[in-house]
């Protein structure tokens, strides 16, 4: 089946920082979390599927219609089946949450005011409450609520959790859940809190300086992968052994001794086990792979 989103090649050049030649897919059924730094190119990636930008290189899709596409008239029946919700709230600061599903109804031919009326309910959105009111965790409530009450079969969530408590979090992701395992649909949402993303993602894809550098299965990070804690001696002893091929070898040296990316922990600790291995975080493995030397 053809994958809900497609990026080939996509560049796009500002002053001081380049989207360099990004490739990726999402399929149906599929989580990818999309992580980064602050101006690594997240948005502007985003952005790019979206035709909200003109590209200088490649070529996007999104549900099989082309990006520069999407914002013009002949890209209007798809956006119905997209649910997109950005970092910031765009919606006048003097609505009302129940002023914002009417208006919808009249933006979205298949908008279902039951479903969204459902949602804000369960999301504790009061509908008499204004935009301005709202809390930033309870302003992105009300756009993920906007995003699923229109029959969207992808969701495209930019830092969509920002700003929740972790009670609101765990509600958020369930309604995700709930979503993906739906038939023909899937999610691609960029996240720093990429504890919610080792919860649901089933794909994790980094852009750094502008350019895609893993783009790996999360259980193969949380699960295979492994922190050797080692000292300098066990250091050395791993890297004469060969065990880890010297172009895979990271480490990160700290006070205390050496962190190293061990990419089977379980095989590790039968080749050493007198060094300690923890369990990988997506977090662990942002750091090592970002801020990392290689030996």
């Amino acid at each position: 089946m053809k994958p809900l989103i497609e990026a080939h090649g996509i560049t796009k050049h500002y002053d001081g920082f380049s989207l360099q030649d990004v490739s990726f897919t999402v399929d149906e059924g599929e989580v990818v979390g999309f992580v980064g730094k602050n101006g690594a190119g997240k948005s502007t990636t985003i952005n790019a599927l979206l035709g909200l930008i003109e590209l200088d290189g490649g070529e996007g899709s999104v549900l099989g219609m082309p990006s520069t596409l999407l914002s013009r008239s002949e890209g209007a029946q798809v956006k119905e089946r997209i649910g997109v919700v950005f970092d910031a709230i765009s919606l006048p600061d003097h609505l009302k949450v129940a002023d914002v599903g009417r208006i919808y109804s009249r933006t979205y031919t298949s908008w279902d005011p039951r479903l969204f009326a459902q949602l804000t309910g369960e999301l504790d959105l009061d509908p008499k409450k204004t935009v301005k009111a709202l809390s930033r965790g309870m302003g992105m409530k009300l756009s993920l609520a906007c995003a699923l009450s229109h029959g969207a079969e992808l969701l495209i969530l930019d830092e969509a959790t920002a700003g929740l408590d972790p009670m609101a979090r765990d509600e958020i992701l369930d309604t995700l859940r709930a979503f993906v395992e739906q038939p023909g649909h899937a999610i691609f949402m960029s996240s720093h809190i990429t504890s919610d993303l080792e919860r649901i993602a089933d794909r994790v894809l980094c852009i750094d300086n502008g350019r895609i550098t893993f783009d790996l299965a999360k259980d193969a990070i949380t699960d295979d992968m492994g922190i050797a804690r080692c000292r300098m001696a066990d250091f050395e002893r791993i890297v004469a052994s060969g065990f880890i091929p010297g172009n895979e070898l990271r480490c990160r040296k700290h006070e205390y001794g050496i962190d190293l990316l061990v990419p089977d922990r379980f095989a590790f600790s039968e080749k050493f086990p007198q060094v300690p291995v923890d369990r990988m975080s997506i977090d662990d493995y942002l750091t090592l792979t970002l801020k990392g030397g290689v030996r």
